[in-house]
């Protein structure tokens, strides 16, 4: 990886310009060395001193962002838009919207542990180029289509599944190269301003796609997600840090790559009981994806706009756990902070499926992004902690194989919400995943994490074998 803190010394002491002699003699005396002052510059340890601006001092980091929120902004659009496309214009039942959703996730079991172990021979940033490009033609051929007339459901099928596989290789590469542009002190924060960032493109992006929708149409929408992907490859282009990617020489069979990833995670105790609470919580979350918008639109009775309102109005809750993240880490410790995140989603989750019809729709919502803040607080909270635990050389086939597995349980929970949808009804799918949610959040109480106040920074700290790289 590129050190981000080497600086340059002053010249050697004793040189003469060339072509002059040094003075015979003894050398003259040289005063004692300064003291370094507390006034501008890097204090002892390399890291240098920010203050109030903290890492938005850093350029590449600032582009990062920029190109990163905007992208996010059109995937929180194209969140709302696609299954909008699915419902209002191709009038999908609940079963093909679940196959749409678990054809984004799919692609996670098929490839995600060889994209972790490609990635990690490649320049990162390279490959989140190619991903934008990829990413603005598959989703740019649904208006295409709309507009000849020739859109079909097997299409949103294919766009789903291609995307997905774009993604897997996108997320992959992301989560890996912020360790190259952000000092290891700095990762908590450097997680909380990309996640805040996010979460303010997620508060906006359903109301503007149920505003596009509304007024222009959900395939417009749709449009405006493959723009923004146009946003993060310029940004991505500016980045001036370079990477190193490890030497051909170097490089060992792709399947022994990949073993030391799989090794690596489920060889420790603390990634161990991570993947499975996450694993577990994903599969419930897109369960409820699967049928979210069917259950506003059927159930709830919301025009596209107010669907877009409802998501809008929960991304707020994600806006905040992202922000108050690394207070809450700073006040009661990593590990104590991501129990109590985490555990703040499960009761508030149970107030989804009564929205409408029990309780108000206000009341539910707000619950919601709740339990969307927590969510998302403690995502930022165990990101910082993989990027900071797992050895550089290995954090890319680390972050595929744990996201084989959380992700790969989108795709199973959003096929089964999408065949649940059809036997127990809409509210009665969400009834079910709220109660695996629930299961996950035991899962996490009786892990070795909840007796520890912080986390540990370090393979090393836990006593574990390394993994040889």
């Amino acid at each position: 990886m590129t050190d981000l803190t080497a600086a340059t010394g002053p010249p050697a002491e004793g040189t003469a310009p060339a072509g002059t002699k040094p003075p015979a003699g003894p050398p003259p005396a040289q005063p004692p060395p300064a003291q370094p002052s507390p006034g501008p510059g890097p204090p002892p340890g390399g890291r240098p001193r920010r203050g109030r601006l903290g890492l938005w001092r850093e350029a590449d980091f600032r582009r990062l962002w920029t190109g990163e929120v905007t992208s996010a902004l059109g995937t929180a659009i194209g969140a709302v838009a696609l299954p909008l496309v699915a419902v209002v214009v191709l009038d999908v039942p609940p079963l093909v919207l679940g196959v749409i959703t678990a054809s984004a996730w799919l692609p996670w079991l098929l490839i995600g542990l060889l994209a972790g172990a490609w990635v990690d021979r490649l320049p990162r940033r390279r490959v989140m180029q190619c991903c934008d490009l990829l990413f603005v033609a598959i989703y740019l051929s649904v208006p295409v289509a709309a507009w000849l007339g020739l859109l079909t459901a097997g299409q949103l099928v294919v766009v789903a599944l291609l995307s997905g596989t774009v993604r897997v290789f996108f997320h992959t590469a992301y989560g890996a190269i912020v360790p190259t542009l952000v000092a290891k002190p700095d990762l908590l924060e450097a997680n909380v301003k990309l996640r805040s960032g996010e979460s303010a493109a997620e508060v906006a992006g359903p109301g503007l796609a149920g505003l596009i929708g509304q007024l222009l149409g959900p395939v417009s929408a749709v449009l405006a997600h493959a723009a923004s992907y146009l946003v993060s490859l310029l940004c991505l282009s500016r980045i001036e840090t370079t990477e190193r990617p490890p030497e051909r020489s170097a490089r060992r069979g792709i399947r022994q790559e990949i073993a030391e990833g799989v090794r690596f995670v489920a060889g420790d105790r603390y990634l161990r009981v991570l993947v499975c609470f996450s694993a577990m919580g994903n599969f419930a979350l897109s369960g409820i994806q699967a049928v979210q918008v069917l259950f506003l639109v059927r159930t709830v009775g919301l025009e596209p706009g107010g669907v877009g309102a409802v998501f809008a109005v929960v991304s707020v809750g994600g806006l905040l756990g992202a922000t108050l993240a690394g207070r809450v880490a700073r006040r009661w410790g990593t590990a104590r902070a991501l129990l109590y995140c985490e555990l703040l989603a499960a009761p508030c989750i149970l107030l989804l499926p009564m929205a409408g019809t029990q309780i108000p729709l206000a009341v539910s919502t707000l619950a919601w992004g709740v339990a969307v803040g927590g969510i998302v607080a403690g995502n930022v909270i165990s990101g910082s902690f993989f990027q900071t635990y797992t050895p550089g050389p290995l954090l890319g086939r680390v972050r595929a194989t744990t996201s084989t597995l959380n992700y790969g349980s989108f795709a199973v929970g959003a096929l089964t919400g999408g065949v649940l949808g059809g036997l127990l009804g809409l509210p009665g799918t969400i009834w079910a995943m709220c109660a695996v949610l629930a299961g996950a959040g035991a899962l996490l109480l009786l892990s070795p994490i909840r007796p520890l106040r912080e986390l540990p920074t370090a393979r090393e700290e836990t006593g574990a074998e390394p993994v040889t790289l």
